[in-house]
């Protein structure tokens, strides 16, 4: 995030097998001179993924980005996943799997900033580079270096943009939350509240709910915020499943022409919500930017020892089909064409 993003057990390997899904794929071939990093050398570039989850788009996209990355690298993917977003423990697990596979590098996109820390340590004391993808760790130098979406940009666009589409109008927030303590879920959430020029004091702010970033729980969130809340003007959302579920609540409520929604992603599906005006307007990402990025800077490891190092901003932009004044964006068939490139 630039020089302000930096503010912010271990389970036996049985948890990997019950908990964590492996997607194998075969390697295309060695590189034929990995002499660097820290395993192999027999000629073959092996990379571990762990991600939150296997079933979140985003993290289908950022290993179906790396699989086609590694393949071009005629490197060997391994990519692994928690059972849950939140599931420290299987990303340990996996984290200490993928060691004892000899793997020269691992990109994650931490379940816990925090408590991942004591398995990254570990594996780079082995030799091991550790890249976070998407989501930062705490401290941000516990691994390597990161590839990531600046988050608290992104908040700020969002709540900015649903500032600017309310007018006159005195804004009545709600708030779909995603991870309590997660990197991402704090400086999307505060970065929105800049860009509406509140905090979480304001009386504008008439009810937050923790959705995991799940659809179902953001719908049933939503309904429990709106019964509270029936005049509610304006709608953070953490991801577009978050944006889709609360969507679904208004809806069924009758509310639709009364309440902006804002949301973050940018994938194909998010900016065809934009379009039917399902979301006001999304932030776009670009994982397969950090996806991309992350294998290339492991399979530089494994070849010379180069070390990647530092948050690197892969980008993002606020897609609407209602553009506001003041602010960048670009309209849904922009968006069609660029969704998680």
């Amino acid at each position: 995030m630039n020089g302000t993003f930096a503010t912010w057990a271990r389970k036996p390997l049985a948890v990997l097998a019950a908990g964590a899904l492996m997607f194998g794929a075969a390697g295309c071939g060695g590189s034929g001179d990995a002499t660097g990093g820290g395993a192999g050398g027999d000629g073959e570039v092996k990379i571990g993924l762990v991600t939150k989850t296997d079933s979140n788009p985003f993290f289908v996209k950022i290993r179906e980005s790396a699989q086609a990355t590694a393949d071009e690298h005629g490197a060997e993917l391994i990519a692994l996943a928690g059972e849950f977003d939140g599931d420290n423990e299987g990303q340990v697990a996996a984290i200490e799997n993928l060691v004892s596979q000899g793997v020269q590098g691992i990109l994650i996109t931490p379940n816990s900033s925090s408590g991942i820390l004591s398995a990254i340590e570990q594996a780079r004391a082995q030799g091991v580079v550790v890249i976070a993808l998407d989501t930062a760790t705490e401290p941000e130098d516990a691994v390597d270096a990161t590839y990531a979406t600046d988050n608290f940009a992104a908040g700020v666009a969002q709540g900015s943009w649903v500032k600017a589409s309310l007018g006159d109008e005195a804004p009545k927030v709600l708030m779909l939350d995603g991870t309590p303590g997660g990197t991402v879920d704090t400086f999307r959430h505060d970065g929105f509240l800049e860009g509406m020029g509140l905090t979480e004091e304001s009386p504008e702010v008439l009810g937050m709910e923790d959705t995991n970033g799940d659809q179902t729980k953001a719908q049933t969130a939503m309904e429990n915020l709106l019964q509270r809340a029936p005049d509610a003007n304006a709608l953070y959302t953490i991801n577009e499943p978050a944006a889709a579920g609360g969507y679904a609540a208004i809806e069924s409520a009758g509310l639709q022409d009364q309440i902006v929604i804002g949301s973050i992603d940018g994938s194909c599906t998010g900016v065809e919500n934009v379009k039917n005006g399902t979301i006001g307007a999304t932030v776009m990402q670009f994982p397969t930017k950090m996806a991309e990025q992350g294998v290339d800077a492991v399979v530089a490891y494994a070849e010379d020892g180069t070390k990647p190092s530092g948050f690197n901003d892969t980008g993002s932009m606020l897609i609407t089909d209602r553009p506001v004044d003041g602010i960048e964006s670009q309209d849904t068939a922009w968006g069609a064409e660029n969704c998680w490139g």
